[in-house]
C-alpha cells in the first residue's frame, strides 16, 4: 500500500516498504556535534525542498518514478542517550537489510552513520567504505567522549580494520589523526580526484558510501554546522557520484551533516536534496 496522500515523502519515494527495493529514512540526531548543532532538522528540510527538484536525472538519465523506493520517514529517538540511539538506529537499520533491501539513511550528524555502517558489516563481512568528508573523523576521543561526530570513522575502523577505508575531501582534523591515517586508511587530502581509480579497485567488493556535506567548499554549502574553508564544488561531488556507478555491489549509503538554519538563502537544502536524489539512484541501479 502506498503511503497516505498527506504524509510528506521525498520526491518519487511514495512506493511500499513491502514493494521496495530501497528504503529512505531520516535521523534528527545532533546530540554530540561539537560547533553549531542544527543538523537533525536536515530531513524535514529536504523532504520539503524536494518538490521544488525533478524526480529525473539528467546527470545519470534515470528518474525515481520509475524505482521501487520507500520513505520510511524520520527515526522517533529518545533525547539525552546516545547509546540507545544509536542502538535503536541499528535496530531499524538490520530490519531493512533483512528484509533484502537497501537504504539511504540521511542524517543527522556524523556519528549517526557508526550503527548503520556497523549493521552493513555484519551483512557484508567483507565491507569496505567510501568516506567523502571534510574532516578526517578518526580521533580516539573528543573531549574523553569516544561516540562522537568527529570519531565516528575510527569506530568503524574498530571492527572494519586496515585495508577497508577510503577518504576523500580530507582537509580538517588533529595531526595525530593524519599521522594515523598513513598507517591504517586510504586518504586523498583536499580533493576527490582519485576516487574514480578507488571505485575501480572495489568494484567488485561490498562497498557502503557515506558523504558528509561539508566536503563542500562553505562558499558553495555555508548550510553545515562545521564549515571548512578550501573544498569541492558542486560538480565535483557530482562527478565523484557519477564515478560511484561502477561500483557493482554499493550495499547502502548515507548523506549528513546539513544543518538547514545556517543557510536561508535555501541553496544549501537544494545541494542536499540533489545529492539525496542522486544517491538513490545509484544504489537503484
Amino acid at each position: 500500500m502506498k503511503n497516505n496522500m498527506n504524509i510528506q515523502t521525498f520526491i518519487g519515494c511514495e512506493s511500499s516498504f513491502e514493494e521496495a527495493s530501497t528504503v529512505l529514512f531520516g535521523i534528527p540526531f545532533d546530540g554530540t556535534t561539537s560547533f553549531r548543532p542544527g543538523t537533525r532538522f536536515a530531513m524535514q528540510a529536504i523532504r520539503q525542498d524536494s518538490f521544488g527538484l525533478e524526480s529525473y536525472s539528467p546527470y545519470l538519465d534515470r528518474d525515481l518514478e520509475e524505482e521501487a523506493i520507500h520513505d520510511g520517514g524520520d527515526l522517533d529517538l529518545p533525547f539525552g542517550n546516545t547509546e540507545r540511539v544509536l542502538s535503536d538506529i541499528a535496530t531499524y537499520t538490520k530490519e531493512v537489510l533483512d528484509n533484502g533491501k537497501k537504504f539511504l539513511m540521511v542524517g543527522g550528524e556524523h556519528l549517526v552513520s557508526l550503527p548503520t555502517i556497523e549493521a552493513a558489516y555484519e551483512k557484508y563481512p567483507d565491507l569496505h567504505v567510501i568516506h567523502i568528508d571534510a574532516h578526517t573523523d578518526l580521533r580516539e576521543d573528543y573531549m574523553g567522549e569516544s561516540l562522537s561526530h568527529a570519531s565516528v570513522i575510527r569506530r568503524c575502523f574498530d571492527f572494519l580494520g586496515d585495508g577497508r577505508i577510503f577518504q576523500f575531501g580530507i582537509r580538517s582534523g588533529l595531526k595525530e589523526e593524519f599521522e594515523w591515517a598513513k598507517e591504517h586508511t586510504y586518504m586523498e587530502k583536499f580533493t576527490i580526484d582519485t576516487l574514480p581509480q578507488i571505485v575501480q579497485q572495489l568494484k567488485d567488493v561490498p562497498v557502503y558510501v557515506t558523504i558528509d556535506l561539508d566536503v563542500l567548499d562553505p562558499g558553495t554549502f555555508p548550510g553545515t554546522g562545521t564549515p571548512e574553508p578550501g573544498g569541492i564544488t558542486y560538480k565535483e561531488l557530482l562527478a565523484g557520484i557519477a564515478a560511484l556507478q561502477d561500483l557493482n555491489q554499493i550495499v547502502s549509503a548515507d548523506v549528513v551533516e546539513l544543518s538547514p538554519q545556517y543557510d536561508p538563502s535555501g541553496a544549501s537544502t537544494a545541494m542536499a536534496c540533489k545529492t539525496v536524489r542522486e544517491m538513490l539512484l545509484t544504489l537503484t541501479k
